[in-house]
């Protein structure tokens, strides 16, 4: 049994807890800290007797050789030189991991969540932005760095010579759910566009239809990259039932891996903003160092 301090740091919120050996104990979230030493401070205040070490899921790219957030678009540049796992092991005085918190998310949902009855599971978050892990045979697919940032992959190559959004982050995120509802005359949250869309509005409902149809993109080429067996679906945007898992099964259907055995699954993700702080307690199950991965 080991307790260990669960972090997960956001675009919008931080979230702590202490996991203890699965059960989530002292859980606290906030909006996201202006600065990175009131990040700081918010989860050392959950330290707790007995810690075994921390896991601190981070919004960007992590160089898991080297112990760093490396890029974090999300996060204030002067962040990225304390958010290493020597000085934060300083700060808060035990040992520390750092973890993309996508691919902290996909351990807790292919482990103890959604994707638990697989052996090969794409976790899909579409939030603020979009990010994706994916777990084989309950090992966290890496490099030297954390990678499937299909979010940040190009959909559309028009646009992007044009200069125009052109990623699947940039047209299928939360960020771009809000950004297209205000062009459209919708002063709204993505949370207000969905509502009017179950109400039956029809703006709301070509907007969020554009959305989603590029957030699917990313679903099918995540998909064709990693061929898992299921597809878990989280975040913000994407825990909206059918109106998100419909398009994208649809599409999948379409244009994903063609003639398998078994269609590839789509399904909600099951532990919800929980999904990083649970993966916590089993990060050093399903990460497997570069060195490491012949066992």
């Amino acid at each position: 049994m080991s307790k260990i301090l669960a972090v997960d740091l956001g675009g919008s919120h931080m979230r702590v807890a202490v996991n203890d050996d699965g059960a989530l104990r002292g859980r606290r979230e906030e909006p996201t800290a202006r600065d990175v030493g009131a990040f700081i401070e918010f989860v050392r205040g959950a330290r707790c007797a007995d810690l075994d070490h921390a896991v601190v899921g981070l919004p960007g790219r992590i160089d898991y050789a080297g112990g760093r957030l490396e890029y974090a678009p999300n996060l204030p540049a002067s962040w990225l030189g304390q958010l290493t796992e020597a000085h934060l092991a300083d700060e808060l005085g035990l040992p520390v991991s750092l973890a993309n918190d996508a691919d902290l998310a996909a351990v807790g949902e292919a482990l103890l969540g959604a994707g638990r009855s697989y052996s090969d599971v794409a976790y899909l978050t579409i939030s603020t932005g979009i990010g994706a892990g994916v777990v084989l045979g309950g090992v966290l697919v890496h490099g030297r760095r954390s990678m499937a940032e299909v979010g940040h992959t190009v959909v559309d190559g028009a646009a992007l010579a044009a200069g125009h959004p052109a990623t699947v982050e940039e047209l299928g995120s939360g960020t771009a759910l809000e950004r297209l509802a205000r062009e459209a005359g919708l002063e709204l949250n993505g949370a207000e566009v969905v509502a009017r869309v179950r109400d039956g509005d029809a703006k709301a409902t070509e907007v969020l239809d554009v959305v989603i149809a590029a957030a699917a993109v990313g679903a099918v080429n995540l998909a064709h990259l990693f061929t898992p067996e299921v597809l878990v679906v989280g975040g913000g945007l994407g825990l909206n039932g059918e109106l998100i898992l419909g398009p994208i099964r649809a599409l999948l259907d379409r244009r994903g891996p063609s003639d398998l055995p078994r269609p590839i699954e789509v399904v909600a993700a099951e532990l919800a903003d929980d999904a990083g702080l649970a993966g916590a307690g089993s990060w050093r199950r399903a990460f497997r160092p570069e060195t490491d991965r012949s066992s």
